[in-house]
């Protein structure tokens, strides 16, 4: 359990952050160096820039080869990746405790010193090519990233991560340099830690190794009102018709948080959810089901997925949209509401038993609050949440003149009612 005792936070001169929770017991430590950079900070031009430049940061420093880099840590029973969001960045280690030193030290380096040459640049775009063309065959995911377009229209958060053939084909060395001087810089960084870890010790290394240039970061644009209503069918060479319905969610900073984490599991948080036990269960109208819920900066996103023969889709899509209206117009019952409760602090207590659950956890909390919550907080807010908060919540969510419903489905698919 988290013992707010256990964390600290220093900034550094030029706003560098860094953050670190003390786990007694483990040998371990997850380092992660977090840059507040995304596919929603890059324009039509750049879209995708920020994922390629994720990946080629792996390919060779002015210090160490690609394979270097990999020995350096996998010898020492480690791992090393990294992966690009829609707002952030992350280059993460997880390590024995004694090999630390040396793991700052390459994510440092990777930072502060990649080559970026020509050569690896050409050969990084035919395997982000695949990684697109991997996507469009994943129809799954793809109802995802057509959600997301159709969420938020011109806004830069509606383009997919991965940028587009054309953009990831066109990609030059100046335009990744550009890029990271514009938004890699130590007021957009936060370096996190959760494991066996000392504070002071973590500071040092970081001072000594971890250097980044000034820059002036840009922005991205004014996030567009709510979409009205509406509902996109695509047909593709596919056996099962995807289904992504919903609409916008809750920032980050929202009080309400908590409301929108017992709504999203009463609603598809497992077997037990709404969706899963009356349209899976009882109505067997759908394969794959669970509802998503994800909070950015200022916006976010609260919806339904689900996996369907094709056939059948509209049909389930209506039953979805039952307990959408059931969960605006009924409150839960007392001892509903309990169990989602009690299913919610479960599922985040068993989840912060991994050190790098942990790392992700206090970085999160630095980048969109400024400060840690201990579990016992986060528990007492859980539990203070009432059915007619959860009522009141889904009531202005799941506003059926503002829900969006992207359909996958296969060619020539015949649809009943």
């Amino acid at each position: 359990m988290t013992d707010t005792s256990l964390y600290h936070k220093t900034e550094l001169p030029g706003g560098l952050r860094i953050v670190s929770e003390q786990m007694p017991g483990v040998r371990s430590v997850a380092l992660g160096i977090w840059v507040t950079v995304g596919s929603r900070h890059e324009t039509e031009a750049t879209s995708g820039i920020s994922h390629f430049i994720e990946h080629m940061a792996f390919k060779g420093t002015q210090n160490r080869s690609a394979l270097d880099i990999a020995r350096a840590i996998e010898q020492g029973g480690g791992y090393v990746n990294a992966f690009t969001g829609k707002e952030l960045t992350c280059f993460f280690v997880h390590v024995l405790d004694e090999q630390l030193p040396t793991a700052i030290e390459i994510l440092s380096d990777i930072l502060a010193n990649s080559l970026f040459a020509a050569e690896e640049i050409e050969k990084e775009k035919q395997v982000i090519l695949d990684e697109i063309r991997d996507l469009e065959d994943s129809p799954d995911e793809l109802t995802h990233e057509r959600f997301a377009r159709a969420l938020f229209a011109s806004h830069s958060l509606s383009r997919p991560i991965l940028g587009s053939p054309q953009n990831v084909s066109s990609f030059t060395r100046d335009d990744l340099l550009q890029f990271i001087g514009s938004h890699y810089v130590p007021n957009r960084v936060v370096v996190a830690a959760a494991g066996s870890v000392d504070h002071d010790r973590l500071i040092k290394l970081i001072e000594a190794k971890l250097q980044l240039p000034k820059g002036i970061p840009e922005l991205d644009g004014v996030l567009p009102p709510a979409a009205a209503s509406k509902q996109i069918r695509e047909q593709r060479a596919i056996q099962q018709a995807h289904v992504c319905l919903g609409g916008r969610g809750l920032k980050y900073r929202d009080d309400r948080r908590y409301v929108l984490s017992v709504l999203a599991t009463a609603l598809g948080g497992g077997m037990s959810s709404r969706l899963f036990q009356n349209i899976r269960e009882k109505h067997g109208m759908a394969y794959a089901i669970y509802s998503f819920a994800d909070m950015l900066s200022d916006t976010g996103v609260l919806g339904v997925y689900l996996a369907t023969d094709a056939s059948r889709v509209d049909k389930a899509i209506e039953l979805v949209h039952k307990e959408l209206r059931d969960l605006r117009n009924v409150p839960l019952l007392p001892d509903d509401l309990k169990g989602v409760k009690t299913q919610l602090k479960g599922n985040i207590m068993l989840g912060l038993e991994q050190v790098s659950s942990r790392m992700n956890r206090v970085a999160k909390m630095e980048i969109y609050l400024g400060k840690p919550v201990g579990l016992a907080e986060i528990s007492r807010r859980i539990d203070a949440v009432t059915e007619r908060q959860v009522q009141d919540l889904a009531d202005e969510l799941f506003n059926e003149e503002k829900l969006i419903t992207i359909i996958l489905e296969p060619e020539n698919a015949i649809n009943s009612n």
